[in-house]
């Protein structure tokens, strides 16, 4: 999953471990004099200065304080590897990286059938996706980006409402870290705050079409982007950070979401959507809405009712219900 920012992200694939190195120690947003970065990294002061520089690359905002030092511009919130491990509790396999072209990608590319779930997150994302082929906004340690491999067996059928389920589960999972998130779910697979995204699910499946399926999720959501890193976003927008002031805490947001989709996970594989479905009632930000249907060149107006089993939107046009499925339906509210 994930969302490219504006500038240096090419080179983002070219950071090294004596890069990361510099990154941890300018992390908190505190100044730190050249002198102090070279002890504490074992480099000359020049050679912190042509660090500095390629941190620019990368596209992080740093400032040059005369007499003080250098300092990023925003703190950031990187990732916590022993938190999020502790999460899993052995019920997954972690695969991090610092920066990779795709989460979603990289699970696709593990040789299948997997025995375990596997966790892919990233620090930041060069080619994030997001559904029908849309770019994701992912700069470096702004965002949470993460894909969930796992097999199912009986095939694609019976992964009916999968993006739904996933959209619940993160909700809810939100308004336990802080209760007084008002979020709710645009079918088929945003999460929203005050009619602003926060968040996206891309489901990806390979496989048998009646057998073994390899189903990846992808979980990408806003969290302490600035406005420059945004500029290419064509919809209202928001972020964690800003939604949960002081409770953000990336690390704790990725740890509970995980864990929250790896106990519905088994549920959902022996019931289905119909497990859920009272759940997902909950944060339904559609139900009663009006709203307006587009696939291809068609449209259809009419009102929202709800939805199936197999996770399709009952939209009411005056005369009849109609049953309309994800794939390359855009939805509207009106």
């Amino acid at each position: 999953m994930g969302q490219n920012p504006r500038g240096g992200l090419g080179s983002l694939s070219l950071m090294k471990e004596a890069d990361q190195a510099l990154i941890r120690l300018l992390s908190d947003g505190e100044c730190r004099s050249g002198s102090e970065l070279g002890k504490l990294l074992g480099i000359s002061r020049a050679a912190v200065w042509k660090r500095i520089q390629r941190l620019e690359q990368f596209g992080l905002a740093l400032e040059s304080i005369k007499g003080k030092g250098y300092r990023l511009s925003q703190p950031l919130h990187l990732l916590e590897l022993d938190r999020i491990t502790e999460s899993l509790a052995d019920r997954a396999r972690l695969q991090y990286s610092w920066v990779t072209e795709s989460t979603n990608a990289d699970a696709l590319a593990l040789p299948g059938p997997v025995s375990v779930p596997h966790l892919f997150i990233s620090e930041c994302q060069l080619a994030g996706r997001g559904r029908r082929g849309r770019q994701w906004q992912s700069p470096f340690a702004a965002n949470i980006y993460l894909s969930l491999r796992y097999s199912a067996a009986g095939g694609f059928s019976t992964l009916g409402g999968l993006s739904l389920v996933v959209g619940a589960v993160v909700a809810r999972a939100l308004v336990a870290l802080d209760p007084s998130l008002p979020v709710t779910i645009k079918w088929p697979n945003d999460i929203v705050i005050n009619g602003s995204k926060v968040g996206g699910i891309l489901i990806e499946l390979a496989g048998e079409m009646d057998g073994q399926v390899d189903v990846v999720i992808g979980i990408g959501m806003n969290g302490a982007m600035t406005a420059a890193q945004a500029a290419d976003i064509d919809q209202r927008w928001t972020g964690l950070a800003d939604e949960m002031q002081g409770n953000y805490d990336r690390t704790a947001i990725a740890s509970v979401v995980l864990d929250a989709l790896l106990d519905a996970l088994p549920l959902f594989s022996e019931r289905g959507f119909s497990a859920f479905s009272a759940l997902y009632a909950q944060f339904d930000g559609v139900m009663g809405r009006q709203v307006r249907v587009i696939s291809g060149d068609s449209e259809l107006l009419g009102t929202a009712c709800g939805v199936t089993d197999e996770g399709a939107l009952k939209v009411d046009d005056g005369t009849q219900v109609r049953e309309l499925f994800g794939g390359e339906v855009s939805l509207r509210l009106q």
